[in-house]
């Protein structure tokens, strides 16, 4: 990560593309609103904010790729809202990622919990590859669905609860970049949990740039120091399976990998 912590935040659609409309409500106005929200929470946590739009205008998910990718932010947070054919006839929030693997994954997962823990329901993290905005950005990239606009209750708790939910997707955030940056202490050597080993150095610097490498690519790589080694590692979980998949995905990229076990 860089020394100065950077977001761009992108508010779903605008301008003549409404998104989805419930009655007299537009996706377009709910996002902003909690863009804005977002935002202030984020900066209150030391972290820098860009915006893909701050006014009721349209661009294309590609034109907002391109914005992101121009910001040099770490993340690419855009704000949506869900609906269904049948209004009504589904609650709760989730975050919709590219592939749910290395970092998109943990950011998902972290706002997901944080969301939970303020009364929302958690649906989970998706996969979306087809969505323009987390295929073409350059950083991972992560689009929740904010509630249903098509849902009364999913309304009332959107306005009533705006600041908290705003507040608690910052928290998700800033726990993804603490994890990231101390992933020794987050989750290196605790014990139960299945990695991916990408290598073990005697030299510090070289460790750091398997590490860096790792890093940008945008897996949530890590370090552990132990009896005079130092180990890069990717990704701590509790299943096998999804540790297989990781290493998979990672020798498929060149990487020389084994799972370990602490």
């Amino acid at each position: 990560m860089a020394e100065i912590r950077k977001v761009i935040i992108d508010a779903g659609h605008g301008g003549d593309e409404p998104g989805a409309v419930y009655q007299d409500r537009k996706e377009k106005d709910d996002t902003l609103r909690l863009a804005f929200d977002l935002g202030s929470a984020l900066e209150r946590r030391g972290i820098a904010v860009e915006y893909t739009r701050v006014s009721d205008v349209y661009d294309s998910p590609y034109e907002k790729a391109s914005i992101g990718n121009r910001s040099d932010a770490d993340f690419f947070i855009s704000i949506h809202r869900n609906a269904m054919p049948v209004p009504g006839s589904a609650s709760g929030v989730e975050s919709l990622v590219y592939s749910n693997t290395g970092v998109p994954a943990l950011l998902g997962r972290n706002i997901d919990e944080a969301l939970a823990s303020v009364g929302w329901r958690d649906l989970g993290v998706k996969e979306r590859p087809g969505l323009v905005v987390l295929r073409k950005t350059k950083m991972p990239a992560v689009l929740i669905e904010a509630g249903f606009i098509d849902n009364e209750k999913d309304n009332a708790f959107f306005d009533a609860r705006l600041a908290e939910t705003a507040d608690a997707i910052a928290d998700g955030i800033l726990k993804t970049y603490d994890e990231l940056e101390n992933g020794q202490n987050a989750s290196g050597e605790q014990p139960g949990f299945y990695m991916v080993q990408t290598g073990i150095f005697r030299d510090r610097e070289a460790a750091d740039e398997m590490l860096n490498n790792l890093q940008t690519a945008g897996y949530p790589g890590f370090l552990v120091a132990k009896n005079g080694l130092y180990y890069v590692r990717a990704g701590a979980f509790k299943r096998l399976e999804y540790a297989a998949r990781m290493e998979q995905e990672l020798r498929n990229r060149g990487y020389n990998t084994v799972i370990v076990r602490t």
